[in-house]
């Protein structure tokens, strides 16, 4: 079940042990309750004044920001409408990337990923990683393609990715963005989209699906 949904059951093997998306109105406050052992907190869109443990921070679109520490994140003050995605779980010190993705088809599709056995419309690349990563998806539709499966993405879902399965993007419905996060690094710890024509040959975690 590699597909899923905030409130539904995960994988027993993800490290991500609960995600939210939280959309905020200018002047709103907001609270969580601490979930994870560690969390992490994207700001998908928007601005706020947030407090991190002890620690008061200003956050716009793009912040990524780290709890690793004792206490829980506060939204202080929401400055102008924010969309907030907070994982939760208990992933390692090394990780890999995170931040915000947007996907379109392309009227010249070209992909530097490794082969694949259907068409193509964006150009994402067909690609694996030395982790566990994690898409949510915040606006617009889209097929995504993980361990040779095809899943209809929309608002909410979450698709879970296995170290060394490779995953792709490639059919856009609606302009998408999203946020993604690769959990800890594993194995040769490589940063990045990696491919099998460069890298070498990918070794998937055949449990992680």
């Amino acid at each position: 079940m590699p597909m899923f949904r905030s409130e539904d059951q995960y994988p027993d093997w993800c490290e991500l042990e609960h995600f939210e998306v939280v959309r905020l109105d200018a002047g709103d406050e907001h609270s969580f309750a601490r979930r994870g052992e560690v969390e992490k907190l994207i700001v998908g869109g928007g601005r706020c004044r947030l407090r991190v443990g002890a620690e008061e921070v200003e956050a716009a679109t793009g912040a990524n920001i780290d709890l690793a520490g004792p206490g829980s994140f506060e939204v202080l003050e929401v400055e102008e409408a924010a969309t907030l995605v907070r994982f939760c779980g208990r992933w390692g010190a090394e990780t890999g990337g995170s931040g915000i993705f947007n996907m379109d088809n392309s009227p010249q599709p070209e992909d530097k990923g490794d082969p694949v056995p259907y068409e193509k419309w964006t150009n994402f690349d067909s690609h694996f990683h030395d982790c566990d990563e994690y898409w949510v998806i915040l606006e617009g539709q889209a097929r995504a393609v993980s361990e040779g499966k095809a899943y209809e993405m929309k608002p909410g879902d979450c698709l879970a990715t296995g170290m060394g399965h490779h995953h792709d993007m490639p059919l856009v419905h609606e302009l998408v963005r999203g946020v993604y996060f690769e959990t800890t690094l594993e194995g040769q710890k490589r940063r990045g989209h990696l491919w099998d024509h460069t890298h070498g040959l990918a070794e998937p975690q055949a449990e992680r699906v």
